[in-house]
């Protein structure tokens, strides 16, 4: 066999293989054995048909046999032996094939940067050491509270903390805030509206404008739209609305008692606190072990700078493109707004994207340096616990990841974890008082 490598791309070669005739006449013989064993052919015994006769019945499926074997066999053969890092699947096309010549064909493939692995043990990592208090608990028995929460009607003038019940409706600059922005109509008129009075709540500045209003009363309010509005027509706009206060309702939260417990299955208020503040100490840990993460990761793309294969990086870049936009439609960010950005949104997506190959790459030998490796059983634990998550039955689980060859990828996600958790452990952690510099969004 003779293999040539041309370059193409940093990650991107042209790998030409020539192999000898004599295997490929080898190659022919035991195809055409293999059919005359099956070949059922008029006039003959199954199997006991004459050797021309099975090539002249068979003979473009015996070339397409043969071409396959001898491809897949040789090509990763040339792979190896040029020791090439192969990150995608090979475009083959055929060059020279037959009875009696050469097979020649070529095979461009994009191929995982070369690199030398940086220093990935002892790193150095910064751990603000936290600590669940009192305060932390009561918090999270409040917001257990809030669960909880009832509203009744009240008959006096609206206080802060209050709900108002509200019919409205909203112009800008003298125009109905739909003729400004189409897809805005929540914004523009709504009937037994729910808003409490608060600074944060529904538009900033419109609700503390109704307090000490009565059911009955109508009010108008004038607002301006923050510069970071999610509807960019109305940001920095004024807004003008008249508002017809409905009805009135107070909170009214559940007393902190032996019965309060027991909703929550509790036997009593000392096991709930207990259970809070183990919850409490379970999300700290893991707050923390993102922390410790999110840097581990930043020291390995600090450390690694390399030509990455553009098909990989595109396609992890339609990727985040496509999570960006749904999650901006969720948030209801019209689509014409959504055009108009998205090579800003290109942009940043495939910042991300190289970061995340980058890493991935670097993870993936990492873990071939110190023989991590992810077992059967790790793999199916991963796929019952998604199964669990999605509330789907684990043998429907199963046959919809295998249709969207999603296996692989699960396995490639519990690697990644791996390491990460191997890095971590092999860490230089320096506690330090106060907190850590908040960093960017790693790329996970």
């Amino acid at each position: 066999m003779n293999v040539t490598v041309e370059n193409l791309a940093p990650c991107k070669k042209l790998v030409r293989v020539e192999v000898d005739a004599t295997v490929v006449d080898a190659a022919f013989q035991e195809v055409t054995r293999e059919f005359q064993k099956s070949a059922q052919l008029p006039g003959f015994r199954p199997g006991k048909a004459p050797r021309e006769q099975v090539v002249k019945s068979y003979s473009a499926k015996i070339d397409e046999e043969v071409k396959r074997k001898l491809i897949s066999t040789h090509y990763p053969k040339a792979i190896e032996q040029e020791k090439l890092r192969a990150a995608t699947y090979p475009d083959i096309e055929e060059i020279q094939f037959g009875r009696g010549m050469p097979l020649q064909f070529a095979a461009t493939l994009e191929i995982e940067p070369e690199f030398e692995l940086p220093v990935y043990k002892e790193l150095p990592l910064k751990l603000a050491k936290g600590a669940v208090t009192d305060e932390d608990v009561t918090r999270a028995i409040t917001a257990l509270r809030e669960q909880q929460v009832k509203y009744n009607d009240i008959d006096r003038p609206l206080q802060t903390g209050d709900m108002a019940v509200v019919n409205y409706h909203g112009t800008s600059e003298g125009r109905v805030i739909t003729e400004i922005s189409p897809t805005a109509r929540g914004l523009t008129e709504q009937k037994n509206f729910w808003v409490e009075i608060k600074p944060t709540s529904f538009i900033p500045g419109f609700s503390e404008q109704l307090i000490g209003a009565k059911t009955g009363e109508k009010r108008t309010v004038t607002i301006t739209f923050p510069a970071d509005f999610v509807v960019p027509e109305l940001s920095g706009k004024p807004g003008v609305y008249e508002v017809e206060i409905v009805g009135l309702k107070e909170k009214a939260l559940p007393e902190v008692n032996e019965a309060f417990a027991k909703s929550f299955g509790a036997d009593s208020m000392e096991k709930l606190l207990a259970g809070v503040r183990a919850d409490l100490e379970t999300e700290l840990k893991f707050k923390e072990g993102r922390v410790l993460r999110d840097q581990i990761i930043r020291e390995l793309l600090t450390r690694v700078t390399c030509e990455l294969p553009d098909s990989i990086v595109l396609e992890e870049t339609r990727r985040i493109v496509y999570d960006i936009v749904q999650e901006n439609q969720k948030r209801g960010v019209p689509q014409a707004t959504i055009e108009a950005q998205k090579e800003q949104i290109f942009g940043m997506a495939n910042a991300s994207a190289k970061d995340r190959v980058r890493l991935q790459i670097i993870l993936v030998r990492i873990a071939a340096a110190e023989k991590i490796q992810v077992g059967e059983s790790e793999l199916m634990q991963r796929i019952y616990q998604l199964s669990e998550q999605n509330q789907v039955p684990m043998d429907k689980f199963i046959e919809d990841i295998k249709k969207r060859n999603a296996v692989g990828e699960i396995r490639e996600q519990i690697l990644y974890s791996k390491v990460l958790d191997f890095l971590q452990l092999n860490a230089k952690i320096e506690e330090i008082h106060g907190s850590v510099p908040a960093l960017a969004p790693a790329a996970s």
